[in-house]
C-alpha cells in the first residue's frame, strides 16, 4: 500500500521524524527555516497530513489550494492558527496538544510572575552594565510574593495549576474569572474564589492571563483594563499574543501606572512591539513557557501520534472538530 505523504512544516526532534517515517512519505523542514505562505502552500500540495506548530496559519485559501489534505495536527495546545470552520467546511481534520505541557507552562508562568514582581532581569541587567557599586536599601526593592493576592484570567488547566502554586506554595490569596464558574471540588482544589472581571482588576497584586486567543479575546487588556489596576500590580501573559494590546501595556509601563509586566508572547510575534524594547520595567521572553525538552518532545510525539491515529488508524486522539472524523 502506497504511504501518505506528510509535511514537517517546522523543525522538530530527530526521534519525532523517525517515528512518522515508519508510517509516511516525509517531507521535513531545515532549522531555522519558516516558510511564506506562498512557500507553505506549495510544499503542501499533495500531502495528506502536516505538522504544524501554531505559527502556520490554515484557512480557507490554503485548503482550496491543497485539496488532499485531511489533517492539520498542532503541536500546541493553542490553535488561533486554524480557522476550524473552514477546516470542517472542507473535511479536513485539525488536532492540538492539550495536558502534555500543563504543569511545564504553569511552573514557567509562576517564574515569569516572580521575575517580574522581583524585577529579576532589571537588577542583572544593571548588574551586567557595571553600574553596581553599593549596596542600598530600597536598591531595586519589588513586590512581595507570598501572601499577595493573585488574580487569574481564563481558569482552564494551565490556571487552576498556577492557582495551586500561588495558594498552596506562596499562601496567596487566589481570585479568578472565568467564561464559566468552576465547580465546587475545583475552586476549593485551587483554594480560589471567582469574582467579576472588575473585581479582579482591581484586586489582584499579581494578574496572570491563561485565557485562549480567540477574535472575542482580543486586547482583552487594554487602557481601559489597565486603568482599572493596582498602580503596585504586576501584569503576566502566557496565554496569547493579542490578547493585551502591547502598545498601551508599554505606555502604561513607561507612566509607571502598573508597576512591571512579564511577557511570553506578543502581537505579530516573533516581532514584538518597539516600545515594549525600551522600557525597563517588563520581562521578555521569546514564547518559552512550555520549553523543556521532555514536554516540548511530549508536545510533538503528540502532534504525531495523532497523524498516525487518523492517517493510519482513522482514531486521532485530541480531535479539535471531531465531526470530520464521524
Amino acid at each position: 500500500m502506497t504511504q501518505d505523504a506528510i509535511l514537517i512544516a517546522r523543525s522538530v526532534f530527530p526521534e519525532v521524524e523517525d517515528k512518522l517515517r515508519q508510517h509516511f512519505q516525509v517531507e521535513t523542514t531545515p532549522p531555522g527555516v519558516v516558510w511564506s505562505t506562498a512557500e507553505f502552500i506549495e510544499r503542501l500540495r499533495g500531502k495528506a497530513g502536516v505538522l504544524t506548530t501554531g505559527g502556520e496559519r490554515i484557512d480557507a485559501a490554503l485548503l482550496a489550494a491543497c485539496p488532499q489534505l485531511k489533517i492539520v495536527s498542532n503541536l500546541a495546545v493553542g490553535y488561533n492558527n486554524f480557522d476550524l470552520d473552514a477546516m470542517s467546511a472542507a473535511g479536513v481534520l485539525g488536532t492540538n496538544a492539550p495536558d502534555v505541557l500543563t504543569e511545564t507552562t504553569a511552573d514557567f508562568g509562576f517564574a515569569l510572575l516572580m521575575a517580574t514582581a522581583r524585577r529579576i532581569a532589571e537588577s542583572e541587567h544593571y548588574l551586567r552594565a557595571g553600574h553596581w557599586t553599593q549596596w542600598s536599601l530600597d536598591l531595586f526593592a519589588g513586590a512581595e510574593v507570598h501572601g499577595s493576592t493573585l488574580g487569574i484570567l481564563g481558569m482552564g488547566r494551565i490556571g487552576q495549576a498556577i492557582a495551586r502554586r500561588g495558594a498552596h506554595g506562596f499562601g496567596m490569596n487566589v481570585i479568578y474569572h472565568n467564561r464559566s464558574r468552576l465547580d465546587a471540588d475545583t475552586e476549593a482544589a485551587c483554594k480560589a474564589r471567582f469574582v467579576s472581571k472588575a473585581e479582579l482588576l482591581a484586586q489582584a497584586d499579581h494578574l496572570v492571563l491563561v485565557l485562549p486567543y480567540t477574535p472575542a479575546a482580543h486586547h482583552t487588556i487594554g487602557a481601559a483594563e489597565i486603568a482599572q489596576m493596582k498602580p503596585t500590580a504586576t501584569l503576566i501573559n502566557i496565554a496569547r499574543g493579542g490578547i493585551v494590546d502591547d502598545a498601551a501595556l508599554a505606555k502604561a509601563l513607561r507612566e509607571k501606572r502598573i508597576a512591571a509586566a512579564g511577557l511570553d508572547v506578543f502581537e505579530g510575534e516573533p516581532k514584538v512591539h518597539p516600545d515594549l524594547l525600551t522600557v525597563p520595567n517588563v520581562v521578555l521572553t521569546p514564547h518559552i513557557a512550555s520549553a523543556t525538552i521532555p514536554t516540548r518532545t511530549a508536545m510533538a510525539m503528540l502532534a504525531a501520534d495523532n497523524l498516525i491515529g487518523y492517517l493510519v488508524h482513522g482514531k486521532p486522539l485530541t480531535p479539535l472538530n471531531p465531526e470530520v472524523v464521524a
